[in-house]
């Protein structure tokens, strides 16, 4: 009997461990499988990040070529129009810039 009792706490045991090893390989699998969809969200967050500051580049880059264009525009008639006031505007933002430059 004692042999038998023996016998069967073994398979106890052994059936316990067993059970505990199918939980924490269930565990195991459950947290990779989380970890793996918040990885999987924040890609799609950053790659959703990167495509909306693209689009703003391009249109701050298109907004600062027309403002150029324009600006173009205005100092070609400047030019024409009041040559000499143009060009004590240019030497005063010179000067300007030249001081912020150094500071």
């Amino acid at each position: 009997m004692a042999t038998h009792a023996a016998h069967q706490d073994t398979t106890t045991t052994a059936n316990t461990a067993r059970d505990m090893t199918a939980k924490l390989g269930d565990a195991a699998s459950e947290l990779a499988s989380k970890a793996g969809e918040q990885v999987d969200r924040v890609i799609n967050e950053a790659d959703t990040t990167v495509r909306t500051i693209r689009a703003q580049g391009r249109d701050a880059g298109e907004r600062v070529t027309e403002v150029a264009g324009n600006m173009k525009t205005a100092v070609d008639k400047s030019l024409k129009e009041q040559p000499m006031a143009t060009l004590a505007i240019a030497a005063a933002l010179g000067l300007v810039v030249g001081a912020l430059w150094k500071s």
